[in-house]
């Protein structure tokens, strides 16, 4: 339990530096931009190179991954013919998708899996699936639609060729290509690679307190509650039911029955607002998911550790 506690006292507090950040505008009226813009171009490449780079991918393709990649990706799917048949746009259906799926296995997740799970080598397959399959094909749609919505026509080509352009797909494939030869950079290229990775995610979190100041209460918008409410009912009960269901249905043992669904429990990630604000399609439905779903996973966890552990 007190994995559960720490990890949301983490970000709790990195949340609320950034909201007074925001509020005092110490760091000036572009701030939440600057920031997500650096973790988007800069700290999270590097982050996913580092991460990718170093894990056993071999070890990681188990039962694990399959449940994470079939989950996730079923989680995703059920928030496009709710968002379709409220006709919402695309970007907000994109972002609405990416939130009831994406979960935040980095900085909470981490925490949780060492004191819960007593290590952390249960978060990678969720890690792996992420950085690997779900943020390349989000963020090269979100690419797609900003480009579109800044007046440019629809270009077929440049379509396909977008995770070529996207640094988190590039970071990502070299990450894996890395891992799956062998081949890990000197010292000497890794350690500056590691402290640019070390900006992800205090960038993030900074830039989603500042968005906290001055916006209104997550289910204030008449118009977007509905979109709000679905991707909590997803991210926060059928994702983790989902895992629950399939992992059982392959015949995982305890501890990764618990595990997969520990996983699924997790809130949306802030990445997924870091995305929207970069490529700003969906920003208030994903500030408000991953705020909304963060405070409903509190006592989904402590359930999930006290009925399934």
């Amino acid at each position: 339990m007190n994995g559960v506690l720490e990890g949301f006292l983490v970000i709790g507090f990195v949340v609320a530096v950034g909201y007074v950040l925001g509020r005092t505008g110490a760091l000036g009226g572009s701030a939440m931009q600057v920031l997500s813009r650096t973790a988007f171009f800069v700290g999270s490449p590097a982050l996913l190179f580092g991460t990718l780079a170093r894990t056993d991918v071999g070890s990681v393709f188990s039962t694990a991954l399959l449940v994470t990649g079939v989950t996730s990706t079923l989680a995703c799917a059920l928030y496009l013919p709710f968002g379709l048949m409220r006709r919402r746009a695309a970007g907000e259906l994109t972002v609405g998708s990416m939130a009831s799926g994406y979960v935040n296995a980095g900085n909470l997740g981490i925490p949780i899996a060492t004191y819960v799970l007593h290590g952390v080598a249960d978060v990678a397959p969720v890690l792996l699936f992420q950085l690997a399959v779900l943020t390349p094909v989000f963020t090269s749609v979100l690419d797609v639609l900003s480009e579109r919505a800044g007046g440019g026509s629809p270009n077929w080509l440049r379509a396909f060729s977008a995770p070529l352009r996207n640094p988190l797909a590039l970071a990502s494939a070299a990450g894996i290509a890395c891992s799956a030869t062998g081949f890990l950079p000197p010292e000497a290229v890794m350690d500056p690679i590691d402290l640019l990775g070390d900006l992800a995610v205090p960038a993030m979190l900074l830039a989603f307190g500042i968005s906290l100041h001055a916006s209104t209460l997550p289910g204030r918008d008449r118009d977007l509650r509905p979109s709000l409410i679905t991707v909590v009912a997803l991210k926060n009960l059928v994702h983790p039911l989902l895992a629950w269901g399939l992992a059982t249905a392959v015949g995982a043992d305890e501890h990764a029955l618990l595990a997969a669904v520990v996983c699924a429990a997790l809130p949306t990630a802030q990445n997924v607002f870091g995305y929207a604000v970069r490529f700003d399609q969906g920003v208030q439905l994903a500030r408000d998911a991953a705020l909304m779903t963060t405070i409903v996973s509190l006592p989904m966890l402590f359930g999930v550790v006290a009925l399934v552990g």
